[in-house]
């Protein structure tokens, strides 16, 4: 299984090693907000910007609400469009993959599909990148009949191409669950034109991969606020590895979030860059640079779940945890370390164990054991929601409008 998984995610030879950088201009607005003044205009010497990058992550751990919050966008829309795959590999079956569906869209003969786009709260220096993209999947009107209107939002993993976990978005309709399949920050359409793969939302660039996190975060937020305007009531996440450390981050800051639903989970973003298989590239900028894994760790701090597991566990919530037994970019020692965390702190969870690795969870037969897990857990997760005294519901749904003003 190890060889299996080794020989996956060494497949992909576009991976790039970038010198490492602290980004502080990428968090100048939550610096200056706070006091600590802008992002310095001349190089720090690397002690020293260390010690401070370290420092804001601790303020920003303090200030996370201030951090991830937001104001509403205005400009919600939907957009019908031919999807594409936007692939992030170079393999040869990929490519001609895209190529067949761009030649079927050309010929009429690929169905236009549904889109949320707006413009994200949180800003980057490329205009395609903070224009956010859910593909939407409603739910028929009769499988919605006589329960309160539910939807879920995916997340998938990172360098994920756009029609990945499209299949779950289906399967969660015939539940009667609406779907929003939400690229994530840097991700497929929202890709600079620069880059072959989502390297921006994780890379050597310290403050970069936290702003992508904060982006993500927001964004996942603000389609909550569109799906309230939609008439829906009861919300859940999905989160695959990258995906599900956003996801757990949002729901950690927004109680409306009652069904979540980790595929592949750690605590410490660091930890998993540092010890990943498909981070590797990564860890090379970071060692060539004098790195170590216990730095690092502090400075992905406001970016690892572990920052926040006490205020993810204060609201009710339903959790189901997958990990895979040969996981070698989320170890397995980190997710049982959040399986522990939730123990400890008396969140309703279930755990899975897949008899895999982390990139072979995409293969037969272990995506579809995968699959049948997520789809359950969220089936079974919504029934007992709508199910739920309406006197709690009620009073969650308060809260969670309070939020999202």
């Amino acid at each position: 299984m190890f060889a299996w998984e080794t020989a996956l995610t060494t497949r992909d030879e576009n991976r790039v090693v970038r010198p490492v950088e602290f980004g502080f201009e990428w968090l100048d607005d939550f610096l200056r907000s706070h006091g600590a003044g802008s992002a310095p205009q001349s190089p720090l010497d690397p002690a020293s910007a260390e010690e401070w990058m370290i420092a804001l992550n601790e303020i920003i751990v303090r200030e996370s609400d201030n951090f991830f919050g937001y104001e509403p966008p205005a400009d919600y829309r939907l957009e019908a469009r031919h999807p594409q795959l936007f692939p992030t590999n170079v393999r040869p079956e990929t490519l001609a993959q895209d190529a067949r569906l761009k030649e079927m869209a050309e010929k009429g003969e690929l169905e236009p599909a549904q889109f949320l786009r707006f413009t994200s709260p949180v800003r980057t220096p490329y205009p395609e990148n903070d224009l956010v993209n859910a593909r939407w999947y409603p739910a028929p009107a009769r499988k919605q009949v006589g329960k309160p209107k539910q939807a879920i939002i995916v997340m998938p993993q990172w360098n994920a191409d756009a029609f990945s976990h499209n299949a779950l978005c289906s399967l969660f309709n015939r539940f009667g669950i609406s779907a929003l399949r939400l690229s994530k920050p840097y991700h497929d359409i929202r890709r600079p034109a620069e880059l072959e793969r989502s390297d921006y939302a994780v890379s050597s660039n310290i403050g970069r991969t936290i702003a992508a996190c904060r982006q993500a975060v927001v964004d996942i937020r603000c389609c909550l606020d569109w799906l309230e305007t939609q008439g829906y009531k009861q919300f859940g996440i999905l989160g695959t590895s990258l995906g599900s450390c956003y996801a757990f981050i949002a729901s950690a800051h927004d109680p409306r979030l009652r069904v979540n639903a980790f595929n592949h989970a750690s605590t410490s973003f660091g930890d998993v860059v540092w010890t990943g298989q498909s981070t590797r590239h990564i860890r090379k900028a970071f060692e060539d640079a004098g790195m170590t894994q216990t730095r690092l760790r502090q400075l992905w701090a406001s970016i690892s779940p572990v920052s926040y597991m006490e205020r993810f566990a204060a609201t009710p919530k339903r959790v189901l945890v997958v990990h895979a037994t040969y996981d070698l970019t989320f170890l397995r020692e980190y997710s049982l370390e959040v399986l522990r965390s939730f123990s400890e702190l008396g969140v309703n969870f279930v755990s899975k164990v897949l008899p895999c690795g982390h990139y072979t969870t995409g293969e037969t037969p272990y995506k579809f054991m995968d699959g049948w897990y997520l789809g359950s857990f969220v089936y079974q997760a919504f029934k007992a929601l709508a199910e739920a005294p309406t006197a709690a519901s009620s009073s969650l749904e308060n809260i969670g409008e309070m939020v999202s003003r």
